[in-house]
């Protein structure tokens, strides 16, 4: 990063249904921290949250260049699931862990990672509901609010939100 160049943080949310607290709340950290966050869905250049707030995002998820971002993260909500075993999400996770990127995903979003296969052996939460899958796909599922591993960073719901942002942060420094 040059002097001066604000990092970029890529949080994707669901066209329809993102978590707003799992949003705005690590958005405004990061944010706060002097990250400029680009917000990214599929098939639509806005987003609607479960609770009918409707926000402009910036790229379409096949615009992505995951080089251009330090950080990839994934917002949950119940209209997450449309990412669940779409090919270009699981294929954008994968080559940011290639590319060492820092990976966050709250909510029921680690499913994502666990179906992209980057989980295995590691240690992640999610939300209650997506234990067993998160262990089908090989992760050791802790059931922490927060759980750290190398650069990747899950959170169990919106009660985590900031203890998330804050530990995205943290690694990102």
């Amino acid at each position: 990063m040059q002097e001066g160049q604000k990092q970029k943080i890529l949080m994707v949310v669901a066209p329809e249904g993102f978590q707003e607290k799992e949003y705005f709340g690590p958005k405004n950290i990061f944010e706060n921290f002097g990250y400029q966050v680009i917000t990214a869905t599929k098939g639509t250049n806005q987003a609607k949250s479960s609770q009918g707030t409707t926000i402009n995002t910036e790229l379409l998820l096949n615009q992505v260049k995951i080089d251009d971002f330090s950080a990839l993260v994934f917002v949950g909500g119940p209209g997450t699931t449309v990412y669940f075993n779409d090919q270009e999400v699981l294929a954008l996770a994968k080559e940011a862990v290639q590319k060492e990127k820092v990976v966050g995903a709250i909510c029921i979003a680690p499913s994502i990672l666990a179906n992209a296969g980057i989980l295995k052996g590691k240690r992640a939460t999610a939300f209650p509901s997506e234990e067993k899958n998160l262990k089908d796909n090989g992760a050791i599922f802790t059931g922490e609010a927060v759980t750290v591993e190398g650069k990747i960073i899950t959170g169990n719901g919106p009660g985590a939100a900031e203890e998330f942002a804050r530990k995205i942060v943290e690694i990102l420094k």
